[in-house]
């Protein structure tokens, strides 16, 4: 048995920003990981998965070339061996900046090894030899992140079974694709190995994309994902075998044979064996903790519960948000922090993003949209890429900005734009008295708050400060 100030358990994100604050003060520490380092985003999440998205927008961007009066894009084509080994090659140099933060630590700091809680103080730790540790601590930090949802009917059919975990070691991709589940990730990569030459099919047990909950940005994404790849939309699937090796994947009204499904279902808390149930406060059903979401504190515990892990906001800078107010409170005592306004984005063509409220949030309450598409938009048509909706969200009257959906090019800039204008408690007229240069996608932005505007305040002048 040994003592610790400070215990932290996972290093991913959380864990890893945690345990830069910690060092700034004591090294009366100890970092617990089971499995690989490096974390979610840097090994099979943010990092290689846009690095498969950039070579398939510039392969795709290469068929529309002679639009710009440019010859020969036709004949491009993607190696897909080397477009995964430079995916690979850019991913391992993302780990190995990441790898640092741990490889710096004594021995005593860092064990590899399975832990378990025995109680608000106390984690046993086993490593991979069966030899068990027993630590105690004055403040314990759950930062154990999430592994990929994979139904347990679906093991059967070993490797033909990918999730992002797996799909980024492949030598080679297959042919034919399914993508189960819609949401971020299975959008992106859907759109991704389509424009790569994948054939792609996708399958979604909702009736929307991504992060979307606005009926009409939803239609919009639709139509525009729809066609590079089709979908299949508010069914479950089944998945049986096919012909020549091939797995069946069925919906109950459409069936497709492929050579390998990509499940893109979520990821879920690494909780199982973790002791949660030791710490004596009530779980839901999903064997989680109350915890709150300002302080990452778990009632009046000496344990915080932050990252990926506590099942809130699976995204990078949220859980190094996390790992900082985690280990702030456990240095320094109980503060609670103001959390960033919430920003999601999907890095597919065109962009969406959602900022803020959604629509589905302010279902019950008073609010006035405005909308514009960029259909018509002229930077976007000047770049051939004149699509997509965008709405705004704001209070009646005030006209403080609350939220926003869109469907876009560049809806990473424009949701920027709203989340630090939110942020801000910004109001529309305030916004619309900043700079908007010409000729810019953000001109886009601008026309949807002049309707929000009118929504808001009427046709009283807004766009100029006045002196």
């Amino acid at each position: 048995m040994r003592h610790v100030r400070f215990a932290i358990l996972g290093a991913g994100t959380a864990g890893l920003t945690a345990l830069s604050q910690v060092r700034k003060h004591t090294d009366d520490f100890v970092i617990i990981n089971h499995g690989p380092y490096g974390t979610t985003c840097a090994r099979v999440g943010c990092m290689p998965s846009k690095a498969l998205i950039q070579a398939a927008d510039d392969l795709h961007r290469g068929s529309q070339l002679a639009t710009l009066g440019i010859e020969g894009g036709a004949g491009l084509r993607a190696n897909l061996p080397a477009v995964l080994q430079r995916v690979r090659d850019y991913r391992d140099a993302r780990v190995a900046g990441v790898l640092g933060a741990t490889q710096s630590l004594q021995p005593a700091q860092s064990l590899a090894g399975r832990a378990r809680l025995d109680g608000p103080g106390r984690v046993r730790v086993v490593d991979a030899q069966g030899q068990e540790t027993l630590l105690t601590a004055d403040h314990v930090l759950i930062a154990t992140g999430t592994h990929p949802v994979v139904p347990a009917e679906w093991l059967a059919f070993g490797d033909r079974v990918l999730t992002t975990d797996t799909l980024f070691e492949l030598a080679d991709l297959p042919r034919r694709i399914a993508m189960v589940g819609l949401g971020v990730i299975g959008v992106e990569l859907g759109q991704a190995l389509a424009r790569l030459g994948v054939q792609v099919h996708g399958f979604e047990l909702r009736t929307s994309l991504g992060p979307l909950t606005d009926p009409v940005i939803q239609e919009e994404a639709l139509r525009r994902i729809g066609a590079d790849f089709p979908l299949h939309m508010g069914r479950a699937v089944t998945l049986h075998e096919g012909t020549a090796g091939a797995l069946r994947v069925d919906n109950g009204q459409t069936a497709v044979e492929v050579d390998a499904v990509l499940a893109a279902l979520g990821r879920r808390p690494n909780i199982d064996g973790l002791g949660l149930e030791t710490l004596g406060v009530p779980l839901d059903a999903r064997g989680l903790p109350a915890f709150d979401r300002n302080t990452l504190q778990i009632g009046d515990l000496p344990v915080y519960f932050t990252g990926d892990v506590n099942g809130e906001l699976q995204v990078l800078h949220e859980a190094s948000d996390e790992g900082f107010i985690a280990a702030y409170n456990a240095l320094h005592g109980t503060t609670r922090f103001r959390r960033r306004v919430p920003l999601a984005i999907a890095f597919t063509d065109p962009q969406i993003a959602v900022v803020g409220q959604s629509w589905q949030a302010l279902q019950g309450q008073a609010f006035a949209t405005g909308g514009f598409n960029f259909a018509q938009q002229a930077r976007a048509m000047a770049m051939l890429r004149a699509a997509g909706q965008l709405h705004v969200y704001a209070e009646p009257g005030s006209g403080r900005l609350l939220g926003a959906e869109m469907c876009v090019p560049g809806a990473e800039h424009l949701g920027h734009l709203l989340a630090l204008a939110i942020q801000r408690d910004m109001t529309v007229a305030e916004l619309l008295t900043l700079p908007f240069y010409h000729p810019v996608l953000e001109e886009g932005l601008r026309a949807a708050l002049r309707v929000l505007a009118r929504a808001v305040y009427g046709d009283a002048p807004l766009e100029m400060a006045r002196l």
